[in-house]
């Protein structure tokens, strides 16, 4: 048997990471489509690792249960990193949340019961969690640890108002679910983290600078500190760090990798002090 990374959602950023953390490993890809997800395994093969490709929806369990299980017959699982998601741009509320917010969490539930000890997980968040207005300390603890299957029904979720509420209200809810499920993960001797990045050079990212929020994606872009966006081997980079042995203090926490882009949006020259 084989010590086997699960990638949900193998895109520009999940493939850099893969690729930085699965030497000698066996690649479990899972997209949305087995079309994408054989198309991922197959420049992943390329590149010289073991690789097998499943067509999962990260929102439904059945699913996801069976990736977990298809994993676990290739050997141990020591890394699981979930890149999988929609944007403001790409989707209506339903599916961000269905996606972003319920599936990460069902998925962590799922996989934080068979980590090998010594596994580690990283969850791809975004910035835009930290742009939502605060919520109650209450509302950050049921986030944090309400049962996935309970989330959606959270009256602060159902009264989110627009595309890009859900999807900060998902994102919120990623880093902190984080925080709840390594207390659950410490059990397996495994850990979990986030990371949220702002623009990097990505497909999604692509829809967001060219879609219906594009003026607002493109001031951005234009004032970050960074003076330009990030790339898949940026992230893959803080993972590689988090996930590995020199990490190994690390479990429960956010990383915040955006160019200074959340800086300059509380702090910069045009922000708006309460």
């Amino acid at each position: 048997m084989k010590d086997v990374t699960v990638v949900i959602g193998a895109g520009g950023i999940g493939q850099a990471i893969a690729r930085r953390i699965s030497s000698g490993r066996h690649i479990l890809v899972a997209n949305h489509t087995q079309k994408s997800a054989d198309a991922a395994a197959k420049v992943l093969e390329n590149a010289g690792f073991e690789t097998t490709a499943m067509q999962a929806d990260v929102s439904d369990r059945a699913m996801i249960l069976a990736v977990v299980a298809k994993a676990k017959a290739i050997g141990p699982i020591r890394a699981l990193v979930q890149a999988a998601g929609v944007s403001p741009s790409q989707a209506p509320i339903e599916a961000i949340l269905k996606v972003d917010l319920y599936g990460t969490s069902m998925l962590l539930e799922e996989f934080g019961k068979v980590m090998a000890e010594g596994g580690s997980g990283v969850v791809i968040s975004s910035q835009s969690g930290y742009r939502m207005p605060a919520l109650t300390a209450e509302q950050d603890a049921l986030l944090a640890t309400a049962p996935a299957d309970k989330l959606l029904d959270l009256d602060f979720v159902k009264g989110v108002k627009d595309t890009l509420h859900a999807y900060q209200m998902s994102k919120r809810c990623n880093s902190l679910r984080v925080r709840g499920e390594a207390v659950k993960w410490a059990k397996r001797g495994a850990r979990i983290n986030s990371i949220s990045p702002g623009i990097i050079v990505t497909p999604l990212a692509h829809d967001e600078l060219h879609g219906e929020r594009a003026d607002f994606y493109q001031a951005m872009l234009k004032k970050m500190p960074a003076g330009r966006a990030g790339t898949p081997d940026e992230i893959a980079s803080l993972a590689a760090l988090i996930m590995g042995p020199e990490g190994g203090f690390i479990t429960g926490s956010d990383f915040l990798i955006d160019g200074g882009a959340t800086a300059n949006f509380y702090y910069g020259p045009d922000a708006k002090q309460p």
